[in-house]
């Protein structure tokens, strides 16, 4: 059978077509990964589309990952790993919107992570994460993946308890600020220090010269009296009011 020149261009392209095809469904296949690291997790901001399975592996430690109560889609549902020391978590998102999450035994700590499903939406986007820093949804938006380390020097983040507004990676929040925060104490501290130090730098100092200078009068006093410009008693006299003024 002859192919002709147009049924050979239409082969090529229904190659290609089924080419591209294959490729959008493995890459549509593909889990992606959130890590449970020591108090975090990696990414910390995740973006995906509907129907995509995330995967929670341990990293280091034991953790969960828990939906926080009202800071999911609405018609979307809550997931909740339970602590796990080992091995991985998978859930299936399915409804559009802002999902917040965190780790039961470490919340206080900041160990928060946020994922978005499409587009941002729900109560997630109306008020702040409770604990630690998430990035905004919209740059999860646009870079598609946050790395928890990255976080900490991004101009948009929700902040929010002990990690947030209060302190970070947390260790969040208190990575940002946290030594500026603390600057005017620690140079307050050190202005004290200073004071202190000075003054007793002078007292010792001041101690010293009034031994030295009692020290040169008790040597006069003697070699007046080996000379016999004093006599017993007014040696005495003058010795005892001496030592009388070095221990005042």
């Amino acid at each position: 059978m002859k192919t002709t020149r147009r049924q050979f261009l239409g082969l090529l392209g229904t190659g290609g077509i089924a080419t591209a095809g294959l490729s959008q469904t493995a890459a549509a296949q593909q889990t992606p990964v959130v890590k449970m690291e020591n108090n975090y997790f990696d990414p910390i901001g995740l973006y995906i589309d509907p129907g995509t399975t995330v995967r929670f592996e341990i990293a280091a430690g034991a953790h969960s990952t828990t939906t926080y109560d009202g800071r999911i889609p609405s018609g979307g549902s809550p997931f909740d790993s339970g602590v796990i020391s080992e091995g991985s978590y998978e859930y299936t998102f399915e409804t559009t919107g802002t999902y917040d999450y965190y780790c039961i035994p470490h919340k206080s700590l900041g160990m928060v992570g946020r994922i978005v499903v499409g587009q941002p939406a729900g109560p997630a986007e109306e008020t702040p994460i409770p604990d630690g820093t998430v990035p905004d949804s919209e740059v999860i938006v646009q870079q598609g993946s946050v790395p928890y380390e990255s976080n900490s020097d991004s101009g948009g983040y929700s902040r929010g308890g002990m990690m947030g507004s209060g302190m970070g990676p947390g260790m969040m929040s208190g990575r940002r600020s946290g030594w500026f925060v603390n600057l005017p104490l620690a140079g307050g501290a050190l202005g004290v220090l200073g004071v202190v130090g000075g003054a007793l730098y002078w007292a010792l100092n001041r101690t010293g010269t009034a031994r030295e200078s009692d020290d040169s009068a008790m040597d006069v006093l003697r070699s007046r009296y080996a000379q016999g410009d004093i006599d017993e008693d007014e040696f005495q006299r003058r010795q005892q009011r001496l030592a009388n003024d070095r221990e005042e």
